[in-house]
């Protein structure tokens, strides 16, 4: 099969094929049909299959074959940084058609809101558009969806972990009844499926590869002890073959302490977390894609909010609270059928987790024996029960409840800040801790972080630095 056999507009197809698009993914296979017939549409299909262009290329044929030009789709996505890169690809399939979109976001300052005001007004055939921002111009009277053809629920499940359940609701409120209705998920939980019943007709369904790796990944893990984290760390960049890496970790502070540790190991890496001003996020990613900073450090939100070609190599500073998590970071690397390798630490906290993962993916990976230089690990063995301090060597005792995510890891979705995660004390520790949200009992601080020389660069970190077990 290739994009010809869609019967879409020449123009488009210039489009398509300026950018290398020859042969549709299987997600793309399934769903073009499918809108081009205007049927309505739910499909789960995991990051990095190709699900933006499944919906956007049907849409964008629509509107070039349209009697009248007016506002026509809607995208609805859960962060900016993920309708920037849908507006970027929009530009890209569109660039033959003129076809216009516009993000629609918040974190901007007043200049940011009029800017997006006035080009509202102007005009234009489609918006991508975060769930408060856009209730907030709805509120103020700015966006008309009189006459909307589409709409559009990219990454259905993030928006729904992430609180928004009631928000799209009061949107879709604001919407034309006649209208094609497309949900994207990378899973299906019963929420999704009690949202898709209210808001879908009929509805053709698509599911691809549910909670599986693409096959090019490599898949590793560590078991280590948290202050051998660094050492591990420094082993794995010299022995993978990688040009741009990106390194997840559950929590922003332990992303802000890396980023500490490896500035000054001399690493060219940058943090990306949520207590950055939005220019600055949008200059990281840039110097990311462009090359100049070849590691990337973030939480749970880049991996379903950045969509970079090329990046080899992904590594888990700590195991993801959830099974789908893991597949979400991984799938950064090995996009568009490329290969790349992932390699997870696992500490004696994180084993049982990392376990349900193996289980959901129906795949046991391969646990690599530590380099001499770090020592010897813990034994992996997830089923055994453990004492509720858990205290590895140099692990220095982690930190008091409360877990990973904001809102004292609340997954129900009542609260807007679910992928930027806050520890819950100011000396939180920078190894991830316990990030599964379930509440631990206050306890001492431990140990020094196996006593290094609190310059943070020498494989162990120690004292004052977090007990990252960085570089």
């Amino acid at each position: 099969m290739t994009f010809e056999d869609f019967k879409f507009d020449e123009k488009l197809l210039d489009g398509l094929s300026s950018m290398g698009y020859t042969k549709p993914t299987p997600i793309q296979g399934q769903a073009i049909p499918m809108i081009l017939e205007n049927h309505d549409v739910i499909a789960c299909a995991q990051t990095g299959t190709g699900k933006t262009a499944a919906y956007i290329l049907p849409i964008l044929n629509k509107i070039l074959h349209a009697e009248h030009r007016h506002l026509n789709t809607l995208v609805i996505a859960p962060t900016r940084e993920l309708a920037q890169q849908i507006d970027q690809q929009i530009e890209g399939f569109a660039y033959f058609l003129g076809v216009s979109s516009i993000p629609v976001y918040g974190g901007g300052d007043g200049a940011t809101w009029d800017q997006q005001r006035k080009a509202l007004e102007q005009g234009a055939d489609i918006i991508i558009a975060t769930p408060g921002r856009l209730i907030a111009l709805l509120a103020a009277g700015t966006i008309k969806f009189d006459h909307l053809e589409h709409l559009v629920l990219d990454e259905a499940d993030r928006m729904l972990d992430m609180g928004f359940y009631d928000d799209i609701v009061k949107i879709i409120n604001y919407l034309p009844k006649k209208r094609q209705t497309l949900l994207f998920s990378a899973t299906m939980p019963p929420k999704i499926r009690t949202l898709a019943g209210k808001i879908l007709q009929d509805p053709k369904e698509i599911s691809i590869s549910i909670a599986k790796p693409a096959a090019g990944i490599l898949q590793q893990a560590y078991v280590v002890h948290d202050a051998q984290k660094g050492i591990v760390f420094k082993h794995v960049l010299k022995t993978v073959a990688w040009k741009s890496a990106i390194i997840f970790a559950s929590t922003k502070e332990t992303v802000k302490k890396l980023d500490t540790v490896f500035q000054r190991s001399g690493l060219q890496a940058r943090a990306f977390h949520s207590d950055l001003e939005q220019q600055e996020r949008e200059e990281i990613l840039r110097a990311f894609k462009n090359k100049q900073v070849n590691i990337l450090i973030g939480t749970d939100v880049l991996s379903r909010g950045i969509d970079v070609e090329g990046i080899s190599l992904v590594i888990n500073w700590d195991v993801p609270p959830d099974p789908e998590d893991y597949v979400h970071r991984i799938g950064r690397t090995a996009r568009a059928e490329t290969t790349g390798t992932a390699v997870t630490f696992i500490n004696e906290r994180d084993q049982r987790k990392f376990y349900s993962i193996e289980t959901l993916i129906e795949t046991v990976i391969p646990k690599l024996p530590l380099p001499p230089e770090a020592g010897e690990g813990p034994e992996y063995e997830p089923q055994k029960k453990r004492a509720i301090s858990g205290h590895g060597r140099g692990s220095g005792g982690g930190r008091p409840g409360g877990g990973g995510r904001s809102g004292g890891g609340n997954r129900g979705g009542h609260g807007k800040s679910r992928g930027e995660g806050n520890a819950s004390g100011a000396n939180a520790n920078a190894s991830g801790g316990d990030n599964s949200g379930r509440r631990r009992p206050k306890r001492r601080r431990g140990g020094n972080g196996g006593g290094g020389d609190n310059k943070g660069n020498t494989g162990n970190a120690g004292g004052n630095t977090g007990n990252t077990g960085a570089v």
